[in-house]
């Protein structure tokens, strides 16, 4: 009765680190197509210009395939060691995960200047050389969210030391139009804008989160299930 019941969450533990395996695959393969086809999209931040979409989803990918190689490996060889690593392993993510989110409600409105202050010294980088990557982060996020700024179009003035902004700033695009009269800008300030955005759509979020936690919290309960199956079934045989 034990042993076919080792049997079952053996093979549960394994075709869940199967999937586990595929979806850092996803990830990672989704982290490199960015990396090639959108590479001049980069972070808005001065301060961490290595904290692209594509970079988060490479590490994110990475760390997901050896957590799930390792849980496929430990449940299928039924190896203790492999077993209680990948358990340590997954904990520790998921109360990492558990301390940032807590840390970010608790600490929202020190996140909020400190977000807007270092997005306002990365404006000083638009344009520059070899700041591509956020020039055309900018563009977009401009363009497609119908803003400008960080908090008020009259960021740029600082950037630019006179009356102008970027041309994704334009109501109607054309050719130097941020040289133009205010009236022709948008006047909606970004960081608020895409604040808004995602509040209107933390459930989306929200369910995510959920998910993911409750699929960490299932791998964390097989693993630990079949480390005790395995312990016990050795000292058995003993």
């Amino acid at each position: 009765m034990a042993h076919n019941c080792l049997q079952c969450i053996k093979y549960l533990m394994f075709v869940f680190n199967l999937l586990f395996w595929l979806g850092g695959c996803g990830i990672l393969g989704v982290g490199i197509w960015l990396a090639v086809t959108q590479g001049n999209f980069a972070t808005l931040s001065s301060s961490f210009p290595s904290l692209s979409a594509a970079n988060l989803l490479i590490v994110t990918g990475t760390f997901v395939m050896i957590i799930g190689f390792v849980g496929c490996i430990g449940a299928i060889k039924e190896n203790k060691c492999l077993l209680l690593s990948f358990f340590i392993m997954l904990l520790i993510i998921f109360l990492l995960e558990l301390a940032v989110v807590i840390l970010f409600f608790v600490y929202t409105d020190k996140i909020d200047k400190y977000a807007q202050r270092d997005l306002k010294k990365g404006l000083h980088l638009y344009g520059t050389d070899g700041n591509i990557g956020l020039t055309n982060a900018w563009s977009i996020i401009q363009t497609d969210f119908r803003c400008c700024g960080v908090s008020n179009y009259t960021d740029w003035f600082e950037v630019y030391n006179t009356t102008r902004v970027p041309d994704s700033c334009c109501l109607e695009f054309s050719e130097n139009c941020g040289l133009h009269s205010p009236g022709t800008w948008w006047k909606a300030p970004c960081y608020e804008t895409v604040k808004i955005w995602l509040q209107e759509n933390l459930l989306a979020v929200g369910i995510f989160g959920l998910c993911t936690a409750m699929v960490q919290i299932l791998g964390l309960t097989f693993a630990m299930t079949m480390y005790c199956q395995v312990v016990k079934a050795d000292t058995y045989c003993a």
